[in-house]
C-alpha cells in the first residue's frame, strides 16, 4: 500500500509511519517545520494552510489512503482549513481518508460521549476541530474520523506536563477527566482503520477515565517521583471556561478492532 501520512513529525504521526514501514507500506511522511526522522519514511515539506501545495502534493504520490492529523492548538488555518484541503485533494485522486478528531469538540458532562454525538465546542480549538469534521464529512462521506483524546507515550505532551506539575511548575485540574490512549495503541487502531469500509465517526480511547490530576500521580508512580509536589486545581478556581468531564465511550471500536486499547493504569503500570 501507498500510505501518505500528513503531520508525519508529530507523536501520532510519526507511531503510524513507523508502524506502516514494519508492515511493508510505502510511506510517505509531510512535515510543516520540523523534518520526519522515521527510517524508510520519504520526507516532504507541505503548509495544509496551501490549498494548490496540498493538492499537487497528492497528485503527485497518488497514495492509496491517507492519515492526515493536522492540528495546531491556537490556528484555525491548520486545524480545520488545512483538514479540508487534504480531504479535498484525496478525494480527487481517490485516496480512503482517515481523518484524526478530537474529544475536544465536546463540552463535557457526567454521561459519555456515543461515536455519533453531535460537537457541542466551548473554546476555539474544539469549534475548529469540528468544523474540520464537517468539512471532511461534506467532501468524503466515506472517510472515517477518529475521535481521541490525550495521547501518551514516549515524548507525550501529557506525560510532560504531568513531570512539571509534579515540580510545581504547571497545574492539573482535579475536576477535568479524559480517557487517555497509549500512541502505539491508536497508531495500530488508525492502520486497522485503513483497509476497512468504516465511515463516520468513530471514538478510539482508552477504557478507562481519569483527571488530569489522577494522571499526574500515575505518571509520579510509573517514573519513581514523589506525588506530595503536585500541583493541583479546579477549574473554576483557575477562571477558565473549558470542558470538565469529557469521557468517550469506546465500546464500538474495541469490539470492531484487533487492536486492544489499554486503558492507562495499565500503560503506567
Amino acid at each position: 500500500m501507498n500510505l501518505l501520512v500528513v503531520g508525519a513529525s508529530g507523536l501520532l504521526g510519526a507511531e503510524v509511519c513507523r508502524q506502516a514501514v514494519a508492515a511493508g507500506h510505502r510511506v510517505v511522511g509531510t512535515y510543516h517545520s520540523t523534518a520526519v526522522a522515521v527510517p524508510g519514511v520519504a520526507p516532504l515539506r507541505l503548509d495544509v494552510t496551501d490549498r494548490a501545495a496540498v493538492r499537487a502534493l497528492l497528485t503527485e504520490v497518488r497514495p492509496d489512503a491517507v492519515v492526515a492529523t493536522p492540528y495546531r492548538y491556537d490556528d484555525w488555518a491548520v486545524t480545520a482549513d488545512g483538514a479540508a484541503h487534504i480531504a479535498c485533494a484525496a478525494a480527487e485522486v481517490g485516496a480512503r481518508l482517515v481523518h484524526l478528531s478530537s474529544d475536544a469538540l465536546h463540552a463535557g458532562r457526567p454521561t459519555p460521549y456515543l461515536d455519533d454525538d453531535v460537537p457541542t465546542p466551548l473554546h476555539p480549538y474544539g469549534a475548529a476541530k469540528a468544523a474540520a469534521e464537517t468539512a471532511v464529512r461534506a467532501v468524503d462521506p466515506g472517510a472515517v474520523l477518529v475521535r481521541t483524546s490525550l495521547i501518551v507515550g514516549k515524548g507525550s505532551k501529557q506525560i510532560q506536563l504531568g513531570r512539571d506539575a509534579l515540580a510545581g511548575r504547571a497545574v492539573l485540574f482535579t475536576d477535568e477527566a479524559r480517557c487517555p490512549v497509549h500512541v502505539a495503541d491508536l497508531a495500530a487502531a488508525v492502520l486497522e482503520l485503513v483497509p476497512s469500509d468504516l465511515a463516520g465517526p468513530l471514538n478510539v480511547a482508552g477504557p478507562e477515565a481519569v483527571s488530569r490530576a489522577e494522571l499526574g500521580l500515575l505518571v509520579a508512580r510509573h517514573e519513581g517521583l514523589d506525588p506530595a509536589g503536585l500541583k493541583t486545581a479546579t477549574i473554576a478556581e483557575a477562571g477558565l471556561h473549558r470542558p470538565a468531564e469529557v469521557r468517550l465511550d469506546s465500546s464500538r471500536a474495541a469490539g470492531l478492532l484487533r487492536t486492544r486499547l489499554r486503558g492507562i493504569t495499565e500503560v503506567l503500570a
